[in-house]
């Protein structure tokens, strides 16, 4: 079996599975609960100032019945700092090979930061990570994400840590910026060990059109929330890969965002996280879904005869770029496989509306219909198999070139000296 161990920013953790900060970590029930169940790591739901929560506090986004994005408008930690340490000495002494990481939020000053750092490293935490990210409520008092969008402040705040801090600092991440890679350099330049990312997107889930309530309501009053779940992967995907082929940021990732299944861990470490942190599936259907987590991923290393999890990490960051080094002469067609296809048509209406008209409804002898891709007109844009509800009924096909790989820039150059 391959070996599961990581390592992130010098944190050990046996396995690259961590809780996120967040209701599943807020007491040491539930982290012993979840490291009983096999989980490497958590982040303990997040220490400060205790404040007063609200309710309601979630709201869920569904699509055919399943539950694909999520909104909260819950805080920080309401319990008192010594409760919250108190448990999670006991559950680092109960668990001393799993990571344990205490999640801190603090008002901007320094002697403050240091206050909270030592106490709670006196307990024997294996790391920190700075939440610079909650985008509500802890915001508009001057933390969280009113932090992380400013790359000053973060620098700032992670020197302050790193003046005392003992173990590893990770910054987390707000989403809420217009580029993600400049707060983490930030982040680095401050003298942080890793990053986390992301935190949840600004958000309002809905309303109520019956009662004209946001939704959640609090006595009929809404705020926008953060918003996560597996609708946000492909955001946090991408800011992971944009940080990860940084040469400025160049520090350990800790990937969250949308992660529920094995396979989303693959992806997320092949684009250059050293471990994950989950929070809205393991609210969704409880702790023991990293049972399945942890077999798949042992599973996909063995298949391929990798020993470490860690040898993955980072193995399709190369192949992310920008658009303009994209080959303008790599060609891809769809084909339609007959035998499987059920004659609904959506594909054909998909590309007749809105691509560009290259299927076909060709009359056969037999007085059935079939569709054919007039592949000389097809740009192969994928919609046709993404809107076929049969799984490889349509594939993408790539054609060979005559041409040699050109890039945009290439292209570009070409254009000019010919003038």
């Amino acid at each position: 079996m391959a070996d599961l161990r990581i390592n992130l920013g010098g944190i050990q953790a046996p396995n690259p599975f961590w809780l996120a900060s967040a209701p599943p970590t807020n007491t040491g029930y539930q982290v012993e609960r979840a490291f009983e169940a096999g989980w490497g790591g958590a982040v303990w739901k997040t220490l400060g100032d205790p404040i007063i929560n609200v309710t309601s506090r979630f709201a869920g986004l569904k699509y055919n019945g399943q539950t694909v994005g999520f909104n909260n408008i819950e805080l920080i930690t309401d319990r008192p700092l010594e409760v919250n340490l108190k448990e999670m000495k006991e559950v680092k002494k109960k668990f001393p090979n799993h990571a344990l990481i205490a999640s801190l939020m603090m008002e901007p000053n320094r002697e403050k930061w240091h206050e909270l750092v030592k106490a709670v490293e006196d307990i024997g935490v294996d790391g920190l990570e700075l939440n610079f990210g909650c985008p509500h409520g802890m915001a508009e008092r001057g933390m969280g994400a009113a932090v992380g969008q400013q790359p000053e402040l973060v620098q700032q705040q992670t020197e302050w840590v790193k003046e005392v801090a003992q173990t590893p600092v990770i910054i987390k991440l707000t989403p809420n910026i217009t580029d993600i890679r400049y707060t983490a350099r930030a982040a680095k330049q401050g003298g942080a060990d890793a990053i986390s990312m992301i935190n949840t997107i600004n958000s309002l889930m809905g309303v109520d059109i019956d009662t004209w309530n946001p939704i959640p309501h609090v006595d009929g009053k809404g705020a926008h929330g953060g918003y996560c779940g597996p609708a946000v992967k492909p955001i946090a995907l991408n800011m992971v890969a944009e940080c990860a082929r940084d040469p400025q940021v160049n520090l350990p990732i800790s990937g969250i965002g949308g992660i529920s299944n094995w396979r989303d861990v693959v992806e997320f470490m092949l684009m250059g996280s050293s471990g994950i942190q989950v929070c809205t599936a393991a609210m969704l259907y409880g702790f023991r879904i990293v049972e399945d987590m942890i077999e798949g991923l042992s599973n996909y290393l063995d298949e391929r005869g990798i020993e470490s999890v860690m040898d993955i990490v980072g193995k399709s960051v190369p192949r992310y770029s920008e658009w303009g080094n994209l080959n303008l002469n790599y060609k891809v067609v769809a084909r339609i496989d007959e035998q499987s296809c059920i004659n609904c048509n959506r594909c054909h209406i998909a590309c007749e509306d809105t691509s560009h008209q290259c299927i076909d409804i060709v009359q056969m002898e037999n007085g059935r219909e079939k569709l054919v891709v007039r592949e000389e007109d097809c740009v192969g844009c994928n919609l046709c198999s993404i809107v076929c509800p049969i799984e490889d009924c349509i594939t993408m096909v790539e054609v060979a070139s005559e041409q040699p790989p050109l890039t945009w820039r290439e292209h570009t150059a070409l254009m000019n000296s010919a003038q």
